[in-house]
Formats: C-alpha cells, sequence, structure tokens
C-alpha cells in the first residue's frame, strides 16, 4: 500500500516549491498559448492550479494533529512566509477569524522575474480560495485585492464557522 503524499516536502519553503512548480507551468502555459490561444491556456494554468491547491489541502488537513480548525491553520503559516516570503501584519485573530494584509509578496516578485507577471495571479493567489475548499468548509476566505494584481497589499479575512 502506498503512503499518502506529505503535507509539505520537509525543509523546503513554500517560494520554493512554487517557483519549482511555475517553471514548468510556464512551459505548459506557453505551449497552449501557441496552440490553444491565450484563453484556453489561462483557464487550463487556473483549473489545474485550482485542483492542486485542493489536493494539497487535503494533505494538510490529513496531517493537522487534532483535525483542522482556524489554529491548525494558523499554524501552518510559516510555511508560507518562511524566509520572508510573506511580510504580514495581522489585523485580527481569534477562534472564528484572522485577518492579515501582506505588505511585501514574494511570490509576485519571483513570478514576475521569471517573466509570469501576467498570470501570477493564477498562479498564487488562486489558490488561496481553492485551499479553503481542500481544507475545511467551514474556513471561508474573502479578498477583496492582491499586491500581485497590482493592489498595494493583499486584504485576507479567513472565518471558521464552528
Amino acid at each position: 500500500m502506498t503512503q499518502p503524499p506529505a503535507a509539505h516536502p520537509e525543509g523546503l519553503s513554500m517560494l520554493e516549491k512554487r517557483k519549482i512548480e511555475a517553471e514548468i507551468l510556464k512551459e505548459v502555459y506557453e505551449t497552449l498559448k501557441a496552440s490553444h490561444g491565450e484563453e484556453v491556456a489561462r483557464k487550463t494554468v487556473a483549473e489545474s492550479v485550482r485542483r492542486s491547491a485542493i489536493a494539497q489541502a487535503r494533505a494538510f488537513a490529513a496531517a493537522a494533529p487534532g483535525g483542522t480548525s482556524l489554529q491548525a491553520f494558523q499554524d501552518v503559516m510559516p510555511l508560507w512566509t518562511k524566509g520572508g516570503a510573506l511580510e504580514i501584519e495581522v489585523k485580527e485573530q481569534s477562534d472564528e477569524t484572522f485577518a492579515f494584509n501582506v505588505t511585501r509578496c514574494r511570490y509576485a516578485e519571483t513570478y514576475k522575474a521569471m517573466g509570469l507577471g501576467e498570470i501570477g495571479h493564477l498562479l498564487s493567489c488562486n489558490r488561496d480560495g481553492a485551499f479553503c475548499e481542500g481544507y475545511d468548509p467551514k474556513l471561508k476566505l474573502e479578498r477583496t485585492q492582491t499586491i500581485m494584481q497590482g493592489a498595494s497589499h493583499c486584504d485576507f479575512r479567513y472565518r471558521y464557522d464552528k
């Protein structure tokens, strides 16, 4: 019997993992764009990333000690912020809400440096809501703006419905 995939490879930052994934997706995107047009390429990348986010979230949920909760979700946040990948300002933190602004996003910087600025939101921001779907349907995200799409900050507002 095979073991389920680990929630996240030991020692690898999420930014490093996303960069590796983006190197592959860049070629897929360019190939699809050339053969099927930009709209199909964007839709395919968006759906692939969404499915990947849900699958990865399920692995995190399965690994959550004591099951999923907003606290367990917050406990894995250091994977996303490791090495200064995200600079955040926490606005509110309770058993049912976790609100923060991202004031610097090295994911956005990395995708732009890789020539992927036009689809960076599909590679990264697109994952956030989908992650909630796979992690726990009680976890909801509201976000109105992202650095990736030109805003001064990203406004993450998570709610955990008990």
